[in-house]
């Protein structure tokens, strides 16, 4: 053990040591967030809301494009090889998560664009009137509904993709659980809805997204206790694992900003805007979404610390 440690001390070789940085958790977080956004959109068009003039459709699919390429950036920069990136797309490996990842990606951008130019944000149609005749040739009902659907499809896998992405590495037993897909895909939803209730111009609209926000807080709260039980219910290393975030150096950040601000406190400040006792802020939304992004932090980080025991 003093050699491995003293002359093979690189974080690619030592599992032991943490291999990935911020850009992984960012990455994970804004891929979510568009997987969310993705989702609702979809929903917005299947009950052809597109059509009304305040509609959030007009800036979700926009917004989702410019966070995926920065979230794709993120990955980009922790790659070790990055020339050779182009090789994702030269083969498709159906028992790699990396690979089906690689190629979800690839389909989200048009059907992101296609979202997009059913309702541009009014700004860019005044600056671009050729746009209003482009985005009336696809407002045909096929058009919307496979795109709704589209959007609905890839959204759901791209948000399951960033938990498998974990979930696949079983050398880490604090990953090993087939709930981080759904959680961190309820996770998205969450932090979309949160967004959406921020920016909307609508106010029934706003109410509509504060109330499924509160839906989906409540529902990650839940996974979040079936994902603990289930570490702390099977071998010693995962409950080892589960008490980095129980009680262990990660409990702070797990208790304090993911389950406290980012869950709880927002549920209670959303869930008496709803019924009219306190004005809507953003302070819900903004304590969403940095609860989102935290989340992702401490599952990266607490992933990486968690190790199967030595016999």
């Amino acid at each position: 053990m003093r050699e491995l440690v003293l002359t093979r001390h690189t974080g690619p070789i030592d599992p032991i040591l943490y291999v990935w940085g911020w850009e992984i958790p960012v990455y994970l977080f804004l891929g979510g967030m568009v997987a969310g956004m993705m989702i609702l959109v979809g929903i917005v068009l299947l009950r052809g809301r597109h059509r009304e003039r305040a509609c959030s459709c007009s800036v979700l699919p926009g917004v989702s494009l410019v966070l995926l390429t920065a979230g794709m950036l993120a990955l980009f920069l922790d790659l070790e090889h990055k020339r050779y990136v182009w090789r994702l797309y030269t083969t498709f490996q159906p028992s790699s998560p990396m690979s089906w990842g690689a190629w979800i990606l690839l389909l989200v951008y048009p059907a992101l664009a296609v979202a997009w130019l059913i309702r541009p944000p009014s700004v860019v149609r005044g600056l671009w009137p050729a746009l209003d005749r482009l985005s009336g040739a696809v407002w045909h009902p096929r058009v919307v509904w496979w795109t709704a659907v589209l959007n609905i499809g890839l959204g759901i896998a791209l948000g399951i993709y960033t938990g498998i992405l974990l979930s696949a590495l079983g050398a880490r037993p604090f990953w090993n659980s087939a709930i981080l897909g759904p959680l961190f895909l309820l996770s998205g939803l969450s932090s979309a809805a949160a967004f959406t209730h921020m920016v909307a111009r609508d106010r029934e609209e706003s109410r509509m997204y504060a109330r499924a926000d509160n839906a989906f807080l409540a529902v990650e709260l839940v996974v979040i206790g079936l994902f603990l039980i289930g570490l702390l219910s099977s071998s010693q290393a995962h409950a080892e694992a589960a008490r980095l975030v129980l009680d262990g150096p990660f409990a702070a950040a797990f208790w304090v900003l993911v389950v406290g601000l980012g869950i709880v406190v927002p549920l209670v400040i959303q869930s008496l805007a709803v019924t009219h006792r306190v004005a809507h802020t953003p302070i819900a939304p903004l304590l969403v979404i940095a609860g989102g992004a935290a989340l992702r932090f401490v599952f990266v980080y607490a992933g990486q610390a968690s190790h199967w025991m030595s016999g």
